[in-house]
């Protein structure tokens, strides 16, 4: 029964009304600022795992998995194409020459990543032909110089279909009449759009027309296809294992890893800058528990009087202060799921109600607020803030067992 005290007396306390309104008033805030801070948490970690996963689908979609490439270039690109598609692990593979250049049409200029591509087999291994805003990709044709650019890349260009633009490489080509970077022109024959960086960054030309551009005799290597995009890396080392040290291999984590590096970052950097709320109402914690041990000094000379010890005093508020930790955490992370789940159709309501746009689609590649709710960062998120709620407690909860009955009676 004895062992029961602490808990039953702390729990009363907590529901019991106060002589001194200010500390209900603090401890109020501190439950109040518990549920705000673990609502805010787990809302914006689900709108920043919203973010990640909406990269992700619309960037690996238009990407190829893997890559593999021999330099100089890639004699029996066929044969090795042949070898890869007998792997369970591989799907498709296509052949590819890469480089950058600057895009120019009339005064606007802009540096591009140039793809040279087989429109055949480029289907097999990228959504890109599934994605044309105008003309098809099999508009591409060798010798004919056109070119296919992503929809954002195309705007800031001012180009259509039909335009001719100049791409400038990074190559000196000396003449009689002096010394000038190469150039050449090319017919805009389509427009992709993804939704992804990849529509400001990228520009497709027919494989034959790039190797006659970057001066090479065959194809740079191939892209790759997985049958699991999200076991690309352990692929790849398997197929560097066996076709050894003539083979370059990379795949789409070490191509695009500094993205998703930077949206990892940025989730980790803003859960750490959101935690201070939480523990504003930790700290709120400790200023209720300790002015209620103030408040609190006739009852606590009272049961030690009665026989408790200072381990159950502690006990009492300890178990106070927790209760507030415990509520708070759990109306914050219901709070925080349903916002969650349903952030999508709260934000598109208001922007119906007011007529503003969150994400301007001219703007965002992402035109709505997308959310992911793991419950992974529910259990970090409540772990985190109850053990705050359970230090906040122990300074003021050791502050009441040192009180000696004779000293809190003395003057009542």
């Amino acid at each position: 029964m004895l062992k029961n005290i602490p808990l039953a007396i702390g729990l009363r306390y907590i529901r019991a009304k106060r002589r001194n309104q200010f500390i209900s008033f603090v401890s109020g805030f501190s439950l109040l600022g518990m549920a705000l801070g673990v609502m805010a948490l787990i809302v914006v970690m689900s709108v920043m795992n919203g973010f990640d996963r909406e990269m992700k689908q619309r960037l690996l979609r238009v990407i190829p998995h893997g890559f593999i490439t021999q330099e100089p270039a890639m004699q029996n690109w066929q044969a090795m194409r042949t070898q890869l598609l007998t792997n369970t692990d591989i799907i498709a593979a296509a052949p590819f020459v890469e480089g950058f250049a600057l895009a120019g049409f009339s005064s606007e200029i802009q540096a591009v990543q140039v793809s040279g591509i087989d429109p055949e087999l480029q289907g097999d291994v990228s959504a890109v032909a599934d994605n044309m805003l105008i003309g098809e990709l099999s508009s591409l044709q060798e010798g004919q110089f056109g070119i296919v650019l992503g929809a954002v890349l195309a705007r800031q260009l001012r180009v259509i279909t039909g335009d001719k633009l100049t791409l400038t490489l990074p190559d000196i080509a000396i003449t009689a009449a002096g010394v000038f970077p190469r150039v050449k022109r090319f017919t805009v024959v389509g427009i992709f759009e993804v939704n992804a960086p990849v529509d400001q960054e990228l520009a497709l030309i027919h494989i034959a027309d790039a190797q006659k551009l970057y001066r090479t005799q065959a194809p740079m290597g191939l892209q790759l296809k997985f049958t699991d995009i999200y076991q690309a890396g352990a692929i790849t080392s398997r197929l560097r294992q066996t076709l050894g040290s003539d083979y370059q291999l990379h795949d789409w984590s070490q191509t695009q890893g500094s993205l998703f590096q930077a949206v990892k970052m940025e989730k980790i950097v803003i859960g750490v800058l959101l935690s201070i709320i939480i523990a504003v109402a930790a700290f709120n914690i400790v200023s209720s528990l300790v002015l209620m041990v103030a408040d609190k000094r006739s009852d606590i000379a009272v049961l030690r009087t009665l026989g408790l010890n200072a381990r159950q005093i502690m006990g009492i508020f300890m178990v106070q202060g927790c209760g507030v930790g415990v509520i708070g955490t759990a109306v914050g992370a219901l709070a925080g799921v349903l916002l969650a789940y349903y952030i999508s159709p709260v934000v598109a309501f208001f922007e119906t109600l007011t007529g503003q746009q969150v994400f301007d689609a001219d703007v965002y590649f992402i035109s709505h607020l997308p959310s992911q709710l793991q419950w992974a960062d529910v259990a970090t998120i409540c772990s985190v803030a109850l053990l705050l709620s359970f230090l906040a407690t122990l300074y003021p909860a050791w502050r009441a067992g040192r009180i000696q009955p004779a000293e809190a009676l003395r003057y009542e």
